[in-house]
């Protein structure tokens, strides 16, 4: 499980403990971007105390695309087969991981879903809601993708489908690096599945969602699709 942090220290250690009672044999590594709240430290301290806890120290913000990629690497080159994204924020309920995991055992990829029946979201502000929803249903009109939630960040990949990618040139963030990285598998065939899940705003700390990550996603998609439709090569789409 890999889980990205900045100034999250007021959710990190329940998130952890919940996390380690709802898949026991689950190891976690918190990929923290030099939090200046501490965050980096607590989880410290929780991998102390708990060999499957680690933490990878960054040299500060550089965004949840750069963090998720580092932890990937990470997680390859120590021969891990499964490899989980899940926010720091609490929002992803670790209770439902193990509905991703049973998915895994016929897919490659299981994307932890909201907009499928039985997923769900709790106390979300409106506007979030539909630029989550408009973003999922531009990126499937604009880049063909038969899956429902485009942008979620509660995804379960088999370590061979990260393996396969040019990790190297990723270079998008935000909502716009989960879209990249499923386009990604279903243009390599790979399967992939979804199944709902349970999506809670956070209660404590920001959000990190911001106009800028919007815009990007934005014109970036709408890149790949242009790009597609006029041949290119796939590598120049994900540039």
């Amino acid at each position: 499980m890999i889980i990205p942090t900045y100034n999250e220290a007021d959710n990190i250690t329940p998130l952890i403990r919940r996390l380690r009672l709802a898949v026991p044999a689950c190891d976690v590594l918190v990929a923290d971007d030099n939090s200046p709240d501490g965050t980096g430290k607590i989880a410290d301290e929780i991998a102390d105390g708990d060999a499957r806890v680690h933490v990878l120290h960054r040299a500060g913000k550089e965004g949840l695309g750069a963090a998720y990629v580092a932890g990937f690497r990470w997680g390859l080159e120590r021969g891990y087969d499964v490899l989980v994204e899940m926010d720091g924020d609490g929002s992803h309920r670790p209770e439902d991981l193990p509905r991703l995991l049973t998915a895994l055992r016929d897919a490659d990829l299981v994307l932890g879903s909201r907009w499928i029946p039985g997923g769900r979201i709790v106390n979300w502000p409106r506007y979030r809601e539909l630029i989550s929803r408009g973003g999922s249903a531009y990126s499937r009109l604009v880049l063909g993708m038969p899956v429902r939630d485009v942008t979620g960040g509660f995804r379960a990949f088999r370590g061979h489908v990260l393996a396969g990618m040019e990790l190297g040139d990723v270079v998008s963030q935000g909502y716009c690096f989960q879209v990249d990285l499923l386009h990604r598998t279903l243009e390599a065939g790979h399967r992939v599945a979804e199944v709902p899940i349970t999506f809670v705003e956070r209660e404590h700390g920001d959000s990190k969602m911001n106009r800028d990550i919007v815009v990007e996603a934005l014109w970036r998609v709408t890149a790949w699709g242009l790009a597609a439709r006029f041949g290119k090569s796939g590598r120049s789409r994900h540039t």
